[in-house]
């Protein structure tokens, strides 16, 4: 990948106040400290293997996140080198994560993954399911949850929205419970 510089700052304006989380799961550490000093601060990597290696050749002042699909016997390389893991989805990543993070005397915060559109092909908890998942955190004292997290349906991006704000509703159902 060669960067755009001039299409990375458009992006980086366009999305304040929000933090952009830049996909490296293709891109080499030069690129990476190359989008860094284009101020892009925040990267997500998807596989445990190929961060690792990333993470010991990065010399640069960012941060990594977890964002794709995580075996529970993989949390123990990553736990003290990301800052979130976006897609929590089994109450047995749950406990793994509970249980490294404990061994650390640390805190991961993590997003909750919800299959919100009830579609076999993705991961998630189900809407159902969602109040015992959040009443059971209390067993979770080191996972600090920080939001939701949801894959919308591979459908026309227009009809995309309702799923998002579903979610976002039921966000704000679980916050003030």
């Amino acid at each position: 990948m060669i960067v755009n510089e001039e299409a990375v700052k458009k992006i980086l304006e366009e999305v304040k106040p929000a933090k952009l989380v830049a996909a490296t799961k293709y891109v080499d550490v030069h690129e990476i400290e190359k989008l860094e000093e284009l101020g892009v601060t925040c990267f997500g990597e998807n596989r445990v293997q190929a961060f690792l290696e990333k993470y010991e050749k990065y010399h640069g002042n960012g941060e990594f996140q977890f964002i794709g699909t995580l075996q529970p016997n993989k949390v123990k390389y990553i736990i003290d080198k990301v800052t979130l893991i976006h897609a929590v989805d089994r109450y047995s990543l749950l406990k793994e994560i509970e249980k490294q993070a404990a061994k650390r005397d640390l805190e991961m915060p993590v997003l909750i993954q919800v299959n919100i559109a009830k579609e076999e092909s993705k991961h998630g908890f189900e809407v159902e399911e969602i109040d015992e998942v959040f009443n059971s955190l209390k067993d979770y004292p080191h996972v600090k949850v920080r939001g939701l997290m949801m894959m919308a349906p591979h459908i026309e991006s227009s009809e995309t929205e309702k799923y998002f704000k579903m979610t976002q509703e039921l966000l704000q159902r679980l916050q003030k419970v």
